[in-house]
């Protein structure tokens, strides 16, 4: 891998890169990235893996190889202190609440001395902190340049010392919102960097959708509201009636809300003039009014625009805002799919089906429909690795949507002896998987195993009613937690959980079962005994009725192909490789997978998603799985 790596600096081009597990990606594409001596950008796909990339792996590479490099973090602008709006937060109504104004006072301490700026330094911080949107800034609410604490803005700081340095880590997330908005700092940033390097590149195109879209949310409402109404009684009270325009954008996001009513929560189709089950004139309706009621405010705000720079940015936002609301009253554009995202609030929104043009076209400098090559124009690296990229030779599952099908495609195999280090297990006993009774037998066959082997199980759901159920279940079983102590996601924060399970049944406690879903999937990384058996409910397929699953369905079929096997097969294997691969992280480790849907061994593409796993020995019978986990148990029991 590093070869290729090396290469594709010197020569340019895209290379993708699937390294499996225990290969050791991260310093294969570093050491050869650092000894070329260019300028590299680094991404990766959360600021958990920035900051282990910026503060352990980089410096330990810089140190051992003796080289002269500056390195540089950047993060989104929430990420960092907003010393304007710190000042402003003793003015926020519930900065009276005794939790809040302990917060509130953490930071104003810690502000005092911090550096940089990054709220990643205070510990304890909960990521779901209200204090958070009090002294953070958003692209919408930041005065930019007239702001009177521009020149010690720990944001521009950072995009300074990121223009400096030699190797800047970023995000995904920070890479794509540049390139919807081009206001991050990379606009400045991605022209003087000839190699980029996508870490963990499996999330890029989900990840690029969701920004190369438009969206009105009704909190995006609210919170312009507030700061409407907080600028305005603050910086020129009496000057216009600010409770009442206030009141004009706050009924608007309360009456698009009601229109939907009562239809549950997630993602609601919406093909045509009007979301799925909602009334087309009220709901055209409540646009218009949206629209207007920004518009109005903008109006507002301009008559005191001269004031304070706050007021230029708030008719910034009042103008977007009702930009759109009227967006939204017309047709969506050919290749984007439109849906309202239904919770306590409500989100509508608009994307691309995928990232391909935008990476042909802004990354690899294509124009038009011709297809990338290897050859980049202007001789940059184009470098995505990940773990997991994909089922077939070309990682088709990846190149596709992200516009790579040209590009060079390189398959690392694991260096783990995967035959006797793991095993794995097709119950053929259990109830089908749409059957009522099938959670409550996962959650038996979970508990019985765990019990066996001293807890060290976790329990992927593919859906949170699922995660509920085998959660509830195992709850009632092990409640007063003297034999196993069982962990559900969303009991604590993500971290405290894998902490506690970590620790195991170490310190005289109880050995621990974990049971989640969603993000649990992948980025766990729990190696040792701590983790020897993964129990999976069933095979990870996306939901059809996902509107964003329907179009793109939609889409293959229109080709003439097989949207199930192009698209529902694909994503499953690609799911279940990331669920598997909590199991084994390096090479003294043992385990058991289990996958508890039937289809996988009665099926014919049951076949396609067993090769996808790592070539794991097969358990044929359940006496095989007994006899697997005594085996496991046998051995924690004999270690010193």
């Amino acid at each position: 891998m590093a070869l290729a790596v090396a290469a594709s600096i010197e020569q340019g081009g895209a290379l993708v890169v699937e390294a499996g597990t225990g290969v050791g990606k991260t310093f294969a594409y570093l050491v050869p990235a650092l000894l070329s001596g260019e300028r590299v950008l680094l991404s990766t796909a959360t600021k958990t893996l920035q900051d282990q990339l910026f503060g352990r792996d980089l410096p330990r590479l810089v140190e051992v190889l003796g080289l002269p490099v500056r390195t540089a973090l950047l993060k989104g602008r929430g990420s960092y202190l907003c010393l304007h709006r710190m000042e402003q937060a003793r003015q926020d109504p519930t900065a009276g609440e005794r939790a809040v104004a302990a917060t509130l006072s953490r930071v104003e301490q810690w502000a005092q001395s911090t550096r940089s700026g990054d709220l990643a330094e205070l510990t304890g911080l909960d990521e779901r902190s209200p204090v958070l949107p009090l002294v953070t800034s958003t692209r919408d609410n930041c005065l930019g340049t007239q702001c009177p604490k521009f020149r010690a803005c720990h944001v521009n700081l950072a995009r300074r010392e990121a223009l400096a340095a030699d190797v800047v880590v970023i995000n995904h997330h920070l890479f794509f919102a540049d390139l919807a908005v081009r206001e991050s700092g990379m606009a400045e940033l991605l022209p003087t960097v000839r190699v980029a390097i996508f870490d963990e590149a499996h999330q890029l195109n989900e990840t690029g959708v969701q920004f190369l879209g438009t969206q009105l949310g009704t909190s995006q409402l609210l919170d312009f509201t507030r700061d409407m109404l907080g600028a305005g009684l603050q910086l020129a009270r009496g000057l216009v009636d600010w409770q009442q325009v206030a009141a004009g954008t706050e009924r608007a996001a309360r009456d698009l809300r009601l229109v939907i009513g009562r239809s549950g929560t997630g993602r609601l189709r919406w093909a045509g003039e009007a979301p799925d089950g909602i009334d087309p004139t009220a709901w055209q309706d409540a646009l218009d009014a949206t629209r207007l009621a920004c518009e109005q405010a903008a109006e507002a705000i301009a008559t005191v625009s001269e004031i304070a720079p706050d007021f230029q940015r708030l008719h910034e936002r009042a103008a977007t805002l009702a930009e759109r609301a009227l967006r939204f009253t017309r047709p969506c554009d050919g290749d984007s799919v439109r849906w309202v995202d239904v919770g306590q609030q409500l989100r509508l929104m608009e994307s691309p089906l995928d990232i391909a043009q935008t990476v042909r076209t802004r990354l690899l400098k294509r124009r038009g429909d011709a297809a990338p090559s290897p050859q980049d124009d202007d001789g940059r690296a184009w470098i995505f690795t990940s773990a997991t990229l994909g089922d077939d030779a070309r990682l088709s599952w990846f190149t596709e949507p992200c516009g790579l099908q040209e590009a060079q495609v390189l398959r690392v195999g694991s260096p783990f002896d995967y035959p006797s280090q793991a095993a794995v297990y097709l119950p053929r006993e259990l109830p089908k998987p749409n059957d009522p009774g099938h959670s409550q037998s996962v959650a038996r066959l979970a508990a019985a195993a765990a019990l066996r082997i001293g807890g060290r199980t976790m329990v992927l759901t593919t859906t949170l009613r699922a995660l509920r159920a085998i959660g509830e279940d195992l709850l009632r079983r092990f409640g007063d937690g003297s034999q196993l102590e069982v962990l559900v996601q969303g009991q604590w924060p993500k971290r405290r959980l894998i902490e506690r399970f970590r620790e195991g049944d170490s310190h005289g406690r109880p050995g621990c079962l974990l049971v989640a879903s969603a993000s649990f999937w992948e980025g766990v990384d729990v190696p040792g005994d701590a983790l020897q058996l993964v129990v999976i409910d069933k095979l990870p397929f996306p939901p059809p009725g996902d509107p964003v699953v329907e179009a793109r369905s939609q889409r293959l079929e229109g080709q003439g192909r097989s949207s199930f096997n192009d698209y529902f097969i694909p994503e499953a294997a690609v799911a279940l490789k990331q669920g598997a691969g909590r199991l084994i992280r390096r090479e003294s480790d043992r385990g058991v997978l289990v996958v508890c849907d039937t289809r996988m061994a009665s099926m014919g593409y049951g076949r396609r998603l067993l090769a996808a796993l790592p070539p794991m020995r097969r358990l044929s019978t359940s006496a095989d799985f007994e006899a697997a986990l005594e085996a496991l148990r046998s051995d924690a029991t004999s270690e010193p």
